[in-house]
């Protein structure tokens, strides 16, 4: 994992009024009514460093197309709560002329092993053009900062729409519809897709959670409890704690 990549992200991906529209009245979407703002010119796709599914796609060649860019790691739950309804929206409007690329960035080292993202795209059925993104060259054109993270672009490759985090997915929905419709497609269905997820892909009970995000590994994690100290990268024989206080862990043997 670059040091030039912010890690801290996902501690703020869940907040769904991260978007480019905020308090925009959505509804008005559905009749074309509603002008959507121009955030910058859809940048260079060249620092991928490897392709999936797809031979190499540049930016300029998908002028005249509406370009939905999803950035993704493998491991991110909250990337594979979103998956779902990218993989819906990648087949609903595939054929009015949407193309959904998606850019893997990895986060941590295990997931820039490109036999590992083909592992996950095979093992999760990702259909649309994946760009292995190591370099983190795509990343920075796009000045990302979040996985997931999705941009929309219209034909003439102006960014209209973006979403950070989980969540907004009638919004983004209606999005790609206004963008194809403004490209002059025709016959779309207006209503959302229904998409029925489950194990790592459901939603997240978000009123309901009582427990802090929090990594096993001992760069990042939280409130351990094991009695005793921790040894980087060598082995050691731990006791698990008598008690566990709420949201603390431990570990036991070897």
């Amino acid at each position: 994992m670059s040091s030039e990549i912010d890690i801290s992200r996902r501690r703020i991906v869940r907040a769904t009024a991260l978007t480019a529209l905020g308090s925009l009245p959505w509804g008005l979407l559905r009749s074309s009514a509603t002008k959507l703002p121009f955030e910058g010119y859809f940048p260079s796709l060249r620092g991928g460093t490897a392709w999936l599914n797809s031979a190499a796609l540049e930016s300029n060649a998908l002028r005249g197309r509406v370009v939905l860019i999803d950035f993704w790691t493998y491991s991110c739950i909250n990337w594979r709560r979103s998956f779902p309804y990218v993989s819906a929206w990648a087949q609903k409007y595939r054929k009015h002329g949407l193309v959904v690329i998606g850019v893997h960035s990895p986060e941590f080292p295990f997931e820039a092993d490109i036999d590992n993202v083909q592992w996950a795209v095979n093992a999760m059925r990702v259909d649309y053009a994946v760009a292995i993104d190591n370099d983190y060259a795509i990343w920075r054109a796009f000045n990302n900062q979040f996985w997931p993270a999705m941009y929309f672009t219209d034909v003439k490759g102006r960014i209209r729409h973006h979403q950070f985090g989980e969540g907004g997915y009638d919004q983004s929905e209606q999005v790609i519809q206004q963008l194809l419709g403004e490209s002059g497609a025709t016959g779309l269905d207006r209503g959302s897709v229904q998409v029925d997820a489950s194990g790592p892909e459901l939603a997240a009970d978000w009123p309901g959670l009582q427990s802090d995000e929090n990594y096993l590994g001992y760069e990042r994690t939280q409130n351990f409890a094991s009695r005793v100290e921790t040894a980087l990268n060598k082995p050691r024989t731990y006791a698990a704690p008598s008690v566990l206080k709420l949201n603390h862990w431990g570990l036991s043997g070897e």
